[in-house]
């Protein structure tokens, strides 16, 4: 009967091992090596940086052509 609840302990930590890995895979990894972070939401034009430089280049560029 010992025996028996052992190898039910130790099915059940398997199984739920198991489990554990496969949420943290699905949830991105928390961190892991080489995890990605997930974006919080979409980025306005004024927080892209490629934006803000482009559109300063093009008032610059606006601006020689008006002196």
């Amino acid at each position: 009967m010992l025996r028996f609840v052992f190898f039910l302990a130790l099915f059940a930590a398997v199984v739920y091992a198991a489990f554990w890995l496969i949420d943290r895979r699905s949830r991105g990894g928390g961190g892991g090596l080489g995890a990605k972070p997930f974006p919080r939401g979409p980025v306005g034009p004024d927080d892209d940086e490629d934006f803000l430089r482009e559109l300063e280049r093009k008032q610059r560029h606006s601006k020689d052509e008006e002196s």
